[in-house]
């Protein structure tokens, strides 16, 4: 009997079998969850989105996977419902979704377009409180549910290249901690994963990401980048009833790069032999 057995939720976010909202879902597979998922709309430009998603949910014995545009309340609410009909009620709900136009993304940020802006704080921040909102609405979180996002250390301290999505990242903690607030009273709890870097496709759209995992593993005091499961089961255990007293937390598994005030001596050795 797994720590999830009898217990069901919602994954947002699965995009292919490197995303780290993959490694969450096997984790939380291995232990007796069943689950729903969301995959982006298919487009002219992505055709096949929702055959990606399959793929790798249906061996799972996902219970649906439906499209979901979190810039469309409609969307929104089609899925809450067809989870309310599907479950009843949810024990846990992941959400991990960002975004932010290319253009606006990879320029300093005192040149991010208003319509970047609007569009990258809309499905990186905004989302989380649109999706906890129609879940509340829908009366589908239960009593001891448990939402869990993603995050980076970006949106605490500056991280040259992550740019306009650091300023997402912080508004999104911030919402992590209104929504533990308003939402505690009824036994929901809300926390965040900060991650360091993990080799993900949206994680290659930041600038000069090669060298952001070399710094990690030069400056992090286990000396290493940390893996996309490691993220996935520090993930299930925060969604799960063993942290049952945690929420509004942003938990960080960097392997302690943002402990470091500054870098240790050998960094500085390393960067030496390695010109």
């Amino acid at each position: 009997m797994g720590l999830f057995t009898g217990r069901k939720g919602l994954v947002l976010g699965v995009a292919n079998e490197r995303s780290i909202a993959w490694a969450i879902t096997e984790n939380l597979h291995r232990e007796g969850a069943e689950m729903g998922f969301t995959h982006m709309p298919d487009t002219g430009d992505r055709p096949k989105n929702q055959n990606k998603v399959a793929k790798l949910v249906d061996p799972l014995g996902a219970k649906f996977l439906m499209p979901m545009d979190v810039c469309n309340d409609d969307h929104i609410s089609a899925v809450m419902a067809k989870a309310a009909e599907t479950f009843g009620k949810i024990d846990f709900l992941v959400h991990s979704i960002a975004f932010a136009p290319p253009a606006d993304l990879t320029g300093p940020t005192w040149a991010s377009s208003r319509n970047g802006f609007k569009t990258a704080m809309e499905i990186s921040a905004y989302s989380l409180l649109a999706v906890a909102g129609a879940a509340r609405r829908q009366n589908l979180l239960s009593s001891d549910a448990s939402i869990l996002t993603l995050t980076y250390f970006g949106g605490e301290e500056v991280i040259p290249g992550y740019n306009l999505m650091g300023i997402c990242k912080a508004a999104l903690e911030c919402s992590v901690r209104y929504l533990a607030s308003e939402l505690g009273p009824e036994g929901v709890r809300v926390n965040a994963i900060s991650a360091g870097p993990v080799k993900t496709v949206s994680a290659m759209g930041v600038g000069d990401f090669d060298d952001m995992l070399k710094l990690y593993a030069g400056i992090s005091p286990m000396r290493r980048n940390i893996t996309a499961d490691e993220v996935g089961r520090t993930s299930m255990a925060l969604l799960s009833n063993l942290a049952s007293g945690i929420t509004g937390e942003i938990l960080h598994v960097d392997c302690g790069f943002s402990i470091m005030g500054a870098p240790p001596a050998d960094f500085f050795t390393a960067a030496g032999e390695g010109s």
